[in-house]
């Protein structure tokens, strides 16, 4: 089986490719310097062809004589990459997409969230979860099986050290009628809960705000501790999804966000809708 281009690989690959044009060698130089190398093992690391060992990854970061604070964070997703995550157990249910997501949840230091239609995944009740796999996912990968695997990605809320999280949400998601009676009031009444989480931050985005560069579509940004330069985007289409890790364009992202939060209700006003919202639905 052919080896996946996991997000996480394929940056790894290209922080060493970087480092050694830094250094004015081409891969022919850095096979003669170090045996061991050759130049086809190279060029499929950094272009994320092969799996690769910490040790290997030590002894170019060395060669390279990256700074000890860079070589501290690349040692470490080498390691995460090499390790077995929960979500493996459901590879049969994950596409390439979904694993790449939950596997950089994992390691997130802050996650921020633009939403334009759904509840986020890292927010979803079970039920909200059910109705929207069985009517837009994919049910013949088993819906039971991928409902347990959304449930499971939010215990990144509450764990040791947990991500912030901060999310928009636009207010149509929270109108949108999902699931038989009683869904929609139990999911706004979880998003209420969540914002008393002390990392977890929800604004809503009204539906009749101005203009503005969230009007493109839902994007998730992930930040990750200690080296920003790793940071990526995701951004959902209709047939899959885009990956950012061009650094100047997650900066783009950055700052879109920034603008989206500033025409957003604020956080106290988001939670007095939300509740309203819940309110209302319940009593009728």
């Amino acid at each position: 089986m052919a080896l996946a281009q996991t997000v996480r690989r394929r940056q790894l690959g290209a922080e060493l490719r970087r480092l050694r044009e830094a250094k004015g060698l081409s891969a022919e130089e850095v096979s003669q310097s170090l045996p061991k190398w050759g130049v086809s093992k190279i060029s499929r690391m950094e272009n994320a062809k092969v799996a690769v060992r910490e040790k290997e990854v030590a002894e170019l970061l060395e060669f390279y004589d990256a700074d000890p604070e860079l070589t501290k964070v690349l040692l470490e997703v080498t390691r995460n990459a090499a390790k077995r995550g929960w979500w493996q157990s459901y590879r049969e249910v994950l596409t390439p997409r979904l694993s790449d997501l939950i596997a950089l949840e994992a390691e997130a230091s802050e996650i921020k969230l633009y939403e334009t239609f759904f509840i986020p995944g890292l927010f979803q009740t079970a039920d909200y979860a059910r109705a929207v796999i069985t009517h837009l996912g994919n049910p013949a990968l088993g819906v039971d099986a991928q409902v347990e695997v959304r449930m499971a990605r939010q215990s990144i809320l509450t764990r040791p050290n947990p991500p912030e999280v901060w999310a928009v949400v636009c207010e149509s998601a929270l109108r949108a009628r999902v699931g038989a009676a009683g869904v929609m009031s139990g999911q706004l009444e979880r998003l209420a809960s969540l914002t008393r989480l002390p990392n977890v931050n929800i604004q809503v985005m009204p539906i009749e705000a101005a203009v503005h560069p969230g009007m493109d579509g839902a994007f998730t940004v992930i930040n990750f501790p200690h080296q920003s330069d790793l940071d990526v985007v995701l951004v959902p289409t209709a047939a899959s999804s885009l990956w950012i890790e061009d650094r100047s364009d997650v900066g783009r992202y950055k700052a879109i966000f920034q603008k989206v939060t500033a025409e957003a209700m604020s956080l106290e006003k988001s939670f007095e809708f939300i509740t309203d919202l819940k309110d209302r639905l319940t009593t009728t």
